[in-house]
């Protein structure tokens, strides 16, 4: 385990959701316990966190956002079948239950996630090294596609697969929860091929699921990269690459925050400050040196 080299890359995702989580992430970077960060262009504080990843040197890819909020997409802001009666985007189980009832256009997801490219590229001065997606819609059905072809025009080399090692003994995940993360899995097992086929790469393993919120502790992180690595059998190059998920941040304080609707609970809750306490205490980062874990980002790879 040890003589193996892991290239880690901690990924804050949601930067520019709102001030308070920007600067919880911010903070992060700087104590070198993040070293990569998605951003949703259609948050509230996206044109600051740009600012701040350029102030610091913060490595940024797009975090493609079709679930919550408003789309950037002028044409789609008014009539699309993106929206709902509010005229905002279907929420994290709305779209899922809009994409199976067959009522989204999926020209108008490759629309929104083209112009969320743009926007990104309008921000930053550049295009994202790597694209997933909040609450994971990349990977479901239909969607894949449509992202895929969007990563292969704009020369996107990376994304993010959430299949996690280990996710199926994790029992203090409670079961309507584990049944959203099996839903994930799954979808990400079908999408393999269309990403493979477009010439997308993502990291050996993914970590995230079983470590957010009030799950994460320095003990859980290191478990499931210790047993993650375990699991994997003549890494490419002899380098293993571990993406882990994080949500650190100070808590929203409503009506800053989200994107377009106000932040939701999960940004107000203190279980975004419990992430960002574990993953800059010490212990974590003494683990890693004892275990040749390099942290990185996407274009370290």
């Amino acid at each position: 385990l040890r003589m193996l080299q892991v290239k880690l890359i901690v990924t804050g995702d949601d930067f520019g959701y709102c001030p308070r989580r920007n600067q919880g992430i911010v903070d992060c970077f700087l104590a070198g316990a993040i070293s990569n960060v998605s951003l949703l262009v259609n948050g509230s504080a996206a044109a600051d966190a740009a600012k701040l990843a350029r102030r610091y040197n913060i490595p940024i890819g797009l975090h493609a956002n079709l679930s919550e909020g408003s789309p950037v997409c002028e044409v789609l802001k008014t009539n699309s079948s993106l929206l709902n009666q509010d005229g905002f985007f279907h929420g994290k189980m709305g779209f899922r239950t809009a994409l199976s009832k067959g009522l989204l256009n999926m020209s108008e997801v490759k629309q929104e996630l083209k112009a969320q490219v743009e926007l990104f590229q309008e921000l930053t001065g550049h295009l994202p090294p790597h694209m997933d997606g909040h609450q994971h819609v990349h990977v479901l059905p239909e969607v894949r596609h449509m992202f895929a072809e969007v990563l292969e025009e704009y020369g996107i080399k990376y994304t993010r697969v959430p299949i996690e090692p280990g996710l199926h003994n994790c029992d203090w995940i409670p079961p309507s929860l584990m049944d959203f993360y099996l839903g994930v899995e799954e979808d990400s097992f079908n999408t393999v091929d269309v990403f493979t086929k477009h010439g997308i790469r993502w990291a050996d393993i993914y970590i995230g699921l079983s470590t957010m919120g009030r799950n994460m502790s320095v003990s859980s992180i290191c478990s499931a990269i210790d047993s993650a690595v375990l699991q994997l059998r003549a890494p490419r190059g002899g380098a293993v690459t571990i993406e882990l998920m994080v949500h650190p941040g100070y808590p929203s304080v409503p009506p800053a925050g989200g994107c377009g609707e106000g932040p939701d609970e999960f940004s107000q809750s203190w279980e975004r400050l419990h992430e960002l306490q574990t993953l800059i205490n010490p212990e974590l980062q003494s683990h890693y040196k004892s275990r040749n874990i390099q942290l990185c980002s996407f274009k370290d790879l």
